[in-house]
């Protein structure tokens, strides 16, 4: 949540033409009771892009689906996986997990409510209980109710004793769980997440699964981004694509001249991390989150003035 906004994703879809995007998550309540646009507004050049939910209301939940696929979403998935307290309060995300006919329920709404795609992200289980049952029950059941797709992080949840960041570090990371899933259920689609930062390595654990979600690594370093159209899909010509990080800024800037009622921090916070690795990363960084990014419209021309102390042409 407020990551992977419309600009994050216009961002990385610079970088990559193939990657299947999504949004932060978006709560029910925030769609039935706020600014719809404000939380689904989106450019078309995002696509595929799916529309991630956090509710466990299967009324609602159906009318939020009902507004993503209006909005032009690829899919709508459901996050059973985020651990935060906050999240735990409003009865969803990973502790939905310990209700999976529920969440079946909630699938079932949403299929009913749409015709794009059903998805689930969940966690391989909860709490220190580390048996495979509870993650097979969990998505055997939803299944049944016609999902298709499951993104498996493959940690547990501890819903209780650690931060959000935490959990996302601490418990061990259990890729053996998710091939277990895959030969238990060989007709679903699994993908696999988690604790993946290279190709070479998403590769290797990935082996005989249909896929991998990269998350806090595309974010970090969105140049991994720039392998995935050739190494994933086998795209070896991308003319349409910018080929260098210093396009990419460009592309950026011509972006960014289209909410001139912005302070520039709201696009540029995205591409802090361009550069990571790079010669000139920290100045790069300094510049775009310092006092001149709080300015309104200032993002274009804060943009090219540091790409030319910082890539020069």
């Amino acid at each position: 949540m407020d990551w992977t906004d419309r600009h994050c994703r216009a961002f990385h879809r610079e970088i990559s033409s193939e990657a299947f995007l999504y949004t932060e998550m978006v709560t029910t309540g925030a769609l039935i009771h706020g600014d719809v646009e404000r939380h689904l507004g989106f450019d078309s050049i995002e696509h595929p892009v799916a529309l991630q939910l956090g509710g466990s209301e299967p009324a609602d939940l159906a009318a939020s689906a009902r507004l993503g696929q209006r909005y032009g979403y690829s899919e709508v998935n459901l996050n059973c996986g985020c651990p935060s307290e906050r999240v735990q309060r409003g009865a969803f995300g990973a502790c939905l997990m310990e209700t999976p006919e529920q969440v079946a329920d909630c699938v079932r709404a949403m299929r009913d409510a749409v015709s794009i795609p059903v998805t689930v992200k969940h966690r391989i289980g909860l709490g220190r209980h580390e048996g495979y049952d509870f993650v097979r029950d969990f998505v055997g059941t939803v299944a049944s109710a016609g999902c298709g797709l499951f993104i498996v992080h493959a940690r547990n949840a501890w819903l209780d004793g650690l931060s959000p960041k935490e959990n996302r570090e601490v418990p061990p990371l259990r890729y053996e769980i998710v091939h277990r899933l895959k030969a238990d259920f060989p007709d679903l689609t699994i993908i696999l997440n988690g604790g993946l930062t290279t190709h070479e390595g998403a590769s290797a654990a990935a082996q005989g699964l249909d896929g991998v979600m990269l998350g806090r690594e595309a974010y970090h370093n969105p140049w991994v981004l720039a392998e995935v159209d050739s190494r994933w899909f086998g795209l070896a010509e991308l003319p349409d694509l910018p080929r260098s990080r210093r396009a990419v800024a460009e592309a950026m800037a011509v972006y960014a001249e289209g909410f001139p009622e912005l302070p520039a921090r709201v696009i540029l916070r995205h591409l802090l991390g361009l550069y990571h690795g790079q010669p000139r990363a920290r100045l790069w960084r300094q510049r775009l989150s310092g006092a001149a990014a709080a300015a309104v419209g200032a993002a274009p021309a804060l943009l090219r003035s540091t790409l030319d102390l910082v890539d020069p042409v």
